[in-house]
């Protein structure tokens, strides 16, 4: 009798955990994304984001490192378009401002895409980025 009742639990309870296993994975935006942008003249030039959803906002760092900025995310569920930008430093340490848009792709995969354009100062690109 009681070996059976451990079967009914575990025939309730193994799925109900596996169900919440692959619920775990947050919001969309949320991990560590690296990629390049193509600026003028051919150059490419390295991104990385981290990003994170603080439960209200999307907040995220360009760059992280000796030269990062913090990000302004805003993310259109419903076209699943990003918007980004900051305030950051060019290779000389000179302000620049950054502004990027893009269409986040892949979304049933954790490895998601988001490409679009890419606006650093004067210079405009594409740029494509992939979640870690």
């Amino acid at each position: 009798m009681i070996q059976r009742a451990r079967i009914a639990v575990l025939t309730f309870v193994i799925p109900c955990l596996s169900v919440l296993a692959f619920a775990q994975e947050g919001h969309p935006l949320s991990g560590t994304w690296h990629g390049e942008w193509s600026a003028p003249g051919g150059q490419k030039a390295r991104i990385v984001m981290a990003l994170k959803w603080d439960t209200k906002n999307v907040v995220g760092t360009l760059n992280p490192g000796r030269r990062s900025a913090p990000l302004k995310v805003t993310l259109d569920p419903e076209n699943w378009m990003v918007h980004f930008e900051a305030d950051a430093k060019d290779q000389a340490g000179n302000p620049v401002h950054v502004v990027a848009d893009g269409k986040l792709g892949n979304i049933g995969s954790y490895n998601r895409t988001i490409t679009g354009t890419w606006t650093e100062g004067g210079a405009k690109g594409d740029f494509k980025i992939t979640r870690d």
